[in-house]
């Protein structure tokens, strides 16, 4: 390694960062062995271990037990400032967006439903379950529950399509914004399958609350992503 003040590990991690941007190391690529990698850049293995959890903290690598260290496909990120459907979000990344609807039906709302929808007591709601994609990659899960008077003009394919975007042409409504929640879960048998993950595998649960201009809530949303597929990031 070249003179620098930076501790070795770093050096590493900086050489193996800038190899994978430029292209040496593709997605999906698996590495050399961590004695060989050792040997390459003349370091104990225990530095050259370090670089690499860097690197897999940062979300380049990721390491499979029992298999080895691969450069990770890129996450699906969210920027959490206003209200963007999931289908804009993956556009705006220059994917494609799909779902899988599992479950649709009108039913009696429960209390958490009842409450942060504001419905009154004979009110009922449309509960839709749906496997959200990005370039045909599950990455998440999703529970969307809506005041079934709201959307009772709309058929099914406009509403589990295209809901926002249906809302705002056909319907006349103004999105304003939504209020957020983040949260870890683990993943249950129903989600594992549908996602082709493993169950109890770690997840990114986001509750969404969203709101037209008016201050009237329109939707309740339980998204269940995939860790190692999706990111939020933050913006002030």
């Amino acid at each position: 390694m070249r003179k620098s003040t930076l501790p070795i590990y770093l050096q590493i991690h900086n050489q193996l960062r800038q190899e994978i941007e430029e292209g040496k190391w593709e997605v999906g690529d698996k590495l050399p062995a961590e004695r060989e990698l050792a040997l390459h850049f003349n370091v104990s293995r225990m530095t050259l271990r370090q670089a690499v959890q860097t690197l897999a903290d940062e979300g380049i690598l990721e390491r499979k037990i029992g298999s080895g260290t691969y450069v990770a496909p890129k996450k699906v990120s969210e920027t959490l400032v206003g209200t963007t459907s999931f289908s804009e979000i993956i556009r705006a990344q220059g994917k494609t967006p799909s779902s899988l609807t599992i479950a649709y039906f009108v039913t009696t709302p429960n209390s958490i439903e009842s409450e942060k929808l504001q419905l009154e007591k004979d009110d009922r709601i449309l509960r839709m379950e749906r496997v959200r994609f990005a370039d045909g990659v599950p990455i998440c899960f999703e529970i969307t529950s809506i005041p079934q008077k709201l959307v009772a003009p709309f058929d099914k394919e406009e509403i589990t399509q295209a809901l926002y975007q249906t809302l705002k042409q056909k319907g006349g409504y103004t999105i304003a914004h939504s209020q957020q929640t983040i949260s870890a879960t683990l993943a249950n048998e129903k989600m594992a399958e549908h996602l082709s993950i493993k169950r109890g595998e770690a997840m990114l649960q986001l509750r969404q609350i969203s709101y037209f201009d008016n201050e009237q809530p329109f939707e309740l949303v339980r998204s269940f992503y995939v860790g190692d597929r999706f990111e939020f990031v933050l913006s002030q």
